[in-house]
C-alpha cells in the first residue's frame, strides 16, 4: 500500500488527514463570500487572486462544472494536499443488490428523486428486519422496502399532511406501513426503534439526524443507514462535534461554515437554475444599494423571499427587501446601474466560491466522519461510502453501521 494510501474503512486515519489539511487551509474556504467586494486573498495570495481575474466566463464555467478539474487547477497554492484531498475524498460506492420494484410504485413521484431512492434502498440488507424511516415524508422509501422486502416499516413524520397523503399511497399498494405523525426531535422519539431491526434515513437534515445518531447510540436497534443532508440545519450557532477526535480538533465551525456543504447543486431543472440565479444577481444588487442608502460598507443578508417577489421587477424587489430590513425606499430605482453593480459582484462571488467550493466535499467528508467515529466509539461496524452518482445527487453519502452479530 502507498505511503499516502488510506484503507476504505479507516475512518480515523482518514478523518485526522483531513482535518490536518481543512485546518491548515482554512483561510482559503472559512470566510463569507457574500460579503467581499474584492478579492480576500488580494494581498495573502496575490498569484491566486491575479489567476482568478484572468479567468474568462467560459473557463469559469467549466470549472464549476468540475470539481476534480477545479481541484487540479488549486494546485499551484495546495501543493500536495492536491492529490491527497482528492485520495481522502474518494469513498468506496457500497455495493447494491437487485430490488424487486413493482411497476408504477414511483407514480406521481419526480424521476430524480425516484432513482436517489431507489439507489439508497439497494444499499439496503435483503432481511426481514422491521424498518422505521425517519423524516419520512410520504414515506416513499419505506413504502419500496415493505413492497419490495415484505418488511413491516413504520415512517415517522412530523406533518400531518404529508402522513395523510403516505396513508393513502401505502393502501393503494397494499404496503405495510403504518405512519407515525411525530417530531423526531422529541425527547420519546427514541423509543420509536425498533429492536433488533432497522432504522433508515434518506437526507434527513441536521438536527433531525443528530438526533436520531444519539437515540441509536442508546438503543438496541440493530441497523441504521442514513444520508446526511443539510449540516447547518442546527439551533447552535457553533458545530458541536460528535465523536472525542472531533472533539479534539482544532477546526471550529460555525453555522456559516456548514453552509458550505449545501453550495453546490447539480439537480433542478433549467428554469429553476435560472430562478436561483436571478435571485442571487438581484441580492447582490440589492447589497449595492442598501451598503450606499445606509452609508456603510457591510453585507446586510436577507431572509429567503417568497418566490412572486422574483416575478416583478427589480425596483419591486428593491423596494420589499428595503421594507424587510427597515430601509427607506426611493420612489425610482436606477434599476440599470444597480443591476450592473449586482452583475460585477456575481463575477466576483462565483470567482470567490470557485476556491471555497475545491473544500466543500473534503468539509462534507470531515463531517461524515465525526458521525461514523461517533458510531464505532459506541461499538459499531460502520461503512461510509456513496449511494449513487455525484450528478444524481451531490448528497449522496451514505453511513451504514450495524451491531456485532446482525446481517
Amino acid at each position: 500500500m502507498a505511503a499516502n494510501t488510506v484503507p476504505e474503512n479507516d475512518c480515523l486515519q482518514r478523518f485526522h488527514a483531513l482535518d490536518t489539511l481543512l485546518y491548515r487551509h482554512r483561510e482559503l474556504w472559512q470566510l463569507r463570500p457574500f460579503h467581499y467586494r474584492v478579492l480576500p486573498w488580494s494581498t495573502t495570495h496575490p498569484t491566486l487572486a491575479a489567476a482568478l481575474q484572468r479567468l474568462t466566463d467560459a473557463q469559469l464555467t467549466a470549472l464549476e462544472a468540475a470539481p476534480l478539474e477545479r481541484l487540479q487547477w488549486m494546485r499551484p497554492w495546495l501543493g500536495e494536499a492536491t492529490a491527497r484531498l482528492a485520495q481522502l475524498c474518494a469513498l468506496p460506492r457500497l455495493p447494491a443488490r437487485d430490488l424487486a420494484v413493482p411497476a408504477r410504485l414511483d407514480t406521481g413521484i419526480p424521476g430524480r428523486k425516484w432513482q436517489q431512492i431507489t439507489a439508497f434502498a439497494a444499499r439496503m440488507p435483503d432481511t426481514d428486519q422491521q424498518v422505521l424511516e425517519w423524516c419520512a415524508g410520504k414515506g416513499h422509501l419505506g413504502r419500496l422496502l415493505a413492497t419490495s422486502d415484505r418488511r413491516p416499516v413504520t415512517s415517522v413524520e412530523r406533518d400531518p399532511e404529508l402522513c395523510r397523503a403516505g396513508r393513502q399511497l401505502a393502501a393503494r399498494w397494499a404496503a405495510s406501513v403504518e405512519f407515525c405523525e411525530m417530531d423526531v426531535r422529541c425527547a420519546h422519539a427514541g423509543a420509536l426503534l425498533p429492536r433488533g431491526g432497522h432504522v433508515v434515513a434518506l437526507h434527513a437534515c441536521g438536527d433531525l439526524h443528530t438526533t436520531l445518531l444519539q437515540h441509536w447510540t442508546h438503543s438496541e436497534c440493530a441497523r441504521l443507514s442514513l444520508s446526511p443532508c443539510c449540516y447547518d440545519a442546527i439551533a447552535q450557532h457553533a458545530y458541536q462535534p460528535l465523536s472525542r477526535p472531533g472533539a479534539a480538533s482544532e477546526l471550529r465551525l460555525s453555522r456559516t461554515d456548514l453552509q458550505l456543504t449545501q453550495q453546490e447543486t447539480v439537480t433542478g431543472s433549467c428554469g429553476t437554475r435560472r430562478k436561483r440565479q436571478r435571485e442571487l444577481w438581484w441580492r447582490l444588487a440589492f447589497d449595492e444599494w442598501q451598503r450606499t442608502a445606509r452609508a456603510s460598507d457591510s453585507y446586510l443578508p436577507l431572509p429567503s423571499l417568497p418566490t412572486a417577489v422574483l416575478r416583478g421587477s427589480f425596483s419591486e424587489f428593491l423596494r420589499y427587501a428595503a421594507a424587510l430590513k427597515h430601509l427607506p425606499a426611493p420612489d425610482t430605482v436606477s434599476e440599470q446601474q444597480w443591476l450592473e453593480q449586482g452583475a460585477q459582484r456575481r463575477r466576483l462571488l462565483r470567482r470567490i466560491e470557485l476556491v471555497t467550493h475545491v473544500f466543500q466535499r473534503p468539509l462534507e467528508v470531515w463531517l461524515a466522519l465525526d458521525r461514523a467515529l461517533l458510531l464505532q466509539e459506541n461499538g459499531a461496524d460502520v461503512r461510509l461510502g456513496t449511494f449513487c452518482d455525484y450528478q444524481l445527487t451531490p448528497r449522496n453519502l451514505l453511513i451504514d453501521a450495524r451491531r456485532p452479530g446482525y446481517a
